[in-house]
């Protein structure tokens, strides 16, 4: 009865924010960003949070992770069992807004007991909103399966192509956006939300055929909105978006996505796969916006990106920090991007992303034992 309490009464939420009948502060009923002193004093109050962006092994993409008939408690138990193994004490997962379309309630109870779930194990969880990247066409049902060594061949992008590409459509985003927030604003299992993942990628390699011309306009519209919306809600969470790829040393010569991510977010979130040296640059460019720093996409093997060589620096930077890939599974991360274009017939050498075989072996000891050292000591 009280999970069925709070599910209707963040339903109602949304209602009473579209009315205006009550405000988080007095502008405008859109609460501000986090000043820099409040994002810090949160960040040194929750402590540094290291994790991987996970989907359980048994799911190909979002929607088979969140969806009634193949939600999988079983298997998110056990391997965030091992998560909390290596140390781990956060992880970003992607949530699906076709989910909320055709059942919110439902959605609701699984990210209640999936949020149970990892709290069980001392895990938080970092909540991504909407996805840029993969398939640009999803549909609710039966996912396919994977194609043979191919990396990520049924991941999907959050919203559709129509539904991005159709503004006048966009409301039942909002409702998305503002109910899911809602519901969990105060939860503090909850550490982040990421309002976007890589909003303006265009997917060439993959899907570039069938992308929307004009995406990167589209998505920066939706991004401004989907912050809007986040505002009315007005989280105890901070909000993010993350830089994924350019030159973000001049501020003023960032593109326009960039400069409204770091100037709007209240925490700054970024992804590296391209070696130390570069993550090592990155953080220098980012620590000028004095905010808290989350690393939340590394580790790629064949370029370098490796918690070797990388672990080391986010952790004495006080980075936060979040690898691609956990278990290896149906998304089959441990193929590298290429394989959309080059044909793999058997498992690579090395792995590019993932850190455990299915029976929750590590793919290398060596590796495992050197994450425990900066995240248990």
């Amino acid at each position: 009865m009280k999970r069925f309490i709070l599910i209707i009464a963040s339903l109602l939420f949304i209602g009473a924010i579209s009315c205006d009948t009550e405000t988080p502060d007095e502008n405008n009923g859109v609460a501000e960003r986090w000043s820099e002193e409040k994002a810090n004093q949160w960040y040194e109050e929750t402590g540094w949070l290291v994790g991987a962006n996970f989907n359980p092994s048994t799911a190909i993409n979002q929607l088979e992770m969140w969806q009634a008939d193949t939600f999988d408690p079983e298997t998110i138990d056990r391997e965030l069992g091992w998560a909390a193994d290596l140390g781990f004490n956060s992880m970003r997962v992607y949530l699906h807004d076709l989910v909320w379309k055709e059942d919110p309630e439902g959605m609701i109870e699984r990210m209640e007991q999936y949020l149970e779930i990892a709290d069980s194990h001392g895990i938080g969880t970092m909540f991504v909103l909407f996805d840029g990247v993969w398939h640009p066409h999803p549909e609710v049902g039966t996912q396919p399966e994977p194609k043979p060594h191919v990396h990520n061949s049924g991941w999907v992008q959050s919203p559709n192509t129509n539904i991005l590409a159709d503004p006048d459509s966009w409301g039942q985003l909002e409702e998305y956006v503002k109910g899911v927030m809602s519901h969990f604003a105060n939860d503090e299992r909850v550490h982040i939300w990421d309002i976007y993942n890589e909003p303006d990628n265009t997917n060439d390699r993959a899907y570039g055929d069938i992308e929307l011309e004009n995406k990167r306009e589209m998505a920066l519209q939706l991004l401004k909105k989907s912050f809007e919306w986040a505002r009315e809600v007005n989280p105890s969470q901070p909000i993010t978006a993350g830089l994924w790829y350019g030159d973000w040393s001049d501020h003023d010569e960032m593109k326009e996505m960039d400069q409204f991510m770091v100037e709007n977010a209240d925490i700054i979130t970024f992804h590296s796969y391209d070696g130390p040296e570069v993550m090592t640059e990155r953080i220098k460019n980012l620590q000028r916006y004095n905010r808290p720093i989350f690393c939340t996409e590394y580790m790629a093997r064949p370029q370098g990106s490796t918690f070797e060589a990388e672990l080391p620096i986010l952790k004495e930077n006080n980075v936060g920090a979040y690898n691609w890939g956990f278990v290896n599974g149906k998304s089959q991360t441990i193929y590298p991007w290429d394989s959309w274009d080059k044909e793999y017939t058997s498992e690579p050498d090395p792995w590019f992303h993932d850190i455990l075989h299915t029976d929750g072996t590590p793919y290398d000891s060596s590796e495992t034992e050197l994450i425990k050292k900066y995240t248990l000591e």
